[in-house]
């Protein structure tokens, strides 16, 4: 057997049904054999725990995942890469050539917190619809929220200050795109991403780099040469060299109405204040001052007092500041026993050692005092009756296999604007500690 050539990224628009790892369809494969592919099952979506005891967790990924299911369909190439490969039997082959997923998926929205327990994503099918879409639905919800949460924090320790995404060139390609709109969904003004831009309207800005500086003869002209090209309202890196000549050429070039200046090394709350200093003393007193270097929530929150007007964050947003996966599983909680899927679901559930499970289809409710503050996270294994201030977190995403839940982003940017004003303060804190707000299975606290 031959390897295939090396592969290339999948182009918009292509089917994603291979974005699925290998076992999915052997066990589909058995499934057809015993007849188990039929039975009625519900998976449910959900973490264990927050990573590195944070207070919450965000949901993103909800829009692209609807997006990947409209187009999860085995065309005649991937048929052919699975028979070549001898991957599955004709049977599966067969069953695959018409798949298409006919279920329900209630979800979170996007944008929503979620605590250790909370079912963020709820599916309905037959066992062979559903147990298929494990991988491409926990790779766009590990990813995404991932980099949701460890934003969020960001956007928190800036307290108002603009940041702008940046973190293209330290991780894949495409994650880059889908890292610049989870976090524009938690509140970053701008990223760096065009792709993200064209793709899902994330507003994207750029000046330049130290390269611009360097390839010009001087710095003057370097600074002469984009105050041309693009006006007075600029944003002028003045780290490469001098900062303190570099400040006082570009306020001289542009004048006191030159927009911002970048600082992207050095002791950086230091440098912020000694520039400050100097724009002022040069008349540029409405001149910005943006921040790039490394930068997380910490370094973020230790820049608070320091006179900045915006941050550029880059690595530490991209990897989910040291959290690159929000640790969500897949998990079978209820299955139909008769053939066909005929009779009613019975909850089922593994029981290893340090990974057990809590069987049978949840709901959830955010119980929230008489001052609309969060309180608990309620999940049952039947409808909850909400009490006044209670807020019921599922809503339906696909209804027999149609989708009914997708919205626009800036949906998703005004849930999550909304849910953190619920939150309780203790939520808000970097330092390590338990979830905001404790979660409850059938009156058991978790």
């Amino acid at each position: 057997m031959s390897l295939p050539p090396e592969g290339r990224p999948i182009p918009a628009g292509h089917g994603t049904a291979l974005l699925t790892d290998h076992y999915e369809l052997t066990m589909l494969q058995g499934a057809l054999y015993s007849g188990a592919a039929e039975r009625r099952t519900i998976f449910e979506v959900f973490a264990r725990y927050l990573p590195h005891g944070r207070r919450y967790g965000v949901v993103a990924g909800t829009g692209r995942l609807l997006d990947a299911l409209e187009r999860f369909r085995f065309d005649a190439a991937d048929l052919d890469f699975l028979r070549a490969f001898d991957i599955v039997d004709d049977v599966t082959l067969r069953y695959l050539e018409s798949y298409r997923f006919t279920g329900n998926i209630w979800g979170y929205g996007e944008g929503e917190c979620y605590f250790p327990g909370s079912p963020i994503l709820v599916v309905e099918g037959t066992f062979a619809e559903a147990v298929i879409l494990e991988t491409l639905t926990l790779s766009i919800f590990n990813h995404d929220s991932a980099i949701a949460s460890a934003a969020s924090r960001m956007v928190t320790a800036a307290d108002g200050r603009p940041l702008i995404e940046m973190g293209s060139r330290r991780t894949h390609e495409q994650a880059a795109v889908a890292s610049a709109r989870a976090a524009y969904i938690v509140g970053f003004a701008s990223t760096s991403n065009l792709e993200a831009n064209r793709s899902y309207g994330v507003p994207s800005a750029g000046t330049s780099a130290h390269s611009f500086t360097l390839v010009h003869d001087s710095e003057r002209q370097a600074f002469r040469a984009q105050l041309d090209a693009l006006g007075k309202d600029t944003t002028l890196l003045v780290d490469t060299f001098d900062v303190d000549r570099a400040v006082r050429a570009a306020v001289e070039l542009a004048g006191p109405d030159l927009g911002s200046v970048r600082i992207d090394s050095g002791d950086l709350p230091v440098v912020a204040r000694q520039v400050r200093a100097l724009l002022d003393e040069l008349g540029a007193t409405h001149t910005r001052i943006v921040l790039t270097g490394d930068l997380d929530e910490y370094s973020i929150a230790a820049l608070a007092a320091a006179p900045v007007d915006g941050y550029g964050v880059g690595t530490a947003l991209v990897t989910g500041s040291g959290a690159p996966t929000a640790g969500l599983v897949y998990k079978l909680v209820a299955r139909s026993d008769g053939p066909g899927g005929a009779g009613p679901l019975r909850p089922v559930a593994k029981r290893s050692v340090g990974k057990p499970g809590r069987g049978g289809r949840k709901w959830a409710v955010r119980h929230r005092d008489e001052h609309e503050v969060a309180r608990a996270e309620d999940i049952r294994l039947s409808p909850p009756n909400p009490g006044p201030g209670d807020r019921l977190l599922l809503m339906p995403l696909v209804r027999d296999g149609v989708i009914v839940g997708r919205e626009p982003l800036k949906a998703a940017v005004e849930r999550h604007r909304q849910v953190l004003t619920e939150l309780p303060p203790q939520a808000f804190q970097l330092s390590r500690g338990d979830p905001a707000i404790p979660s409850i299975f059938e009156g058991r606290t978790n």
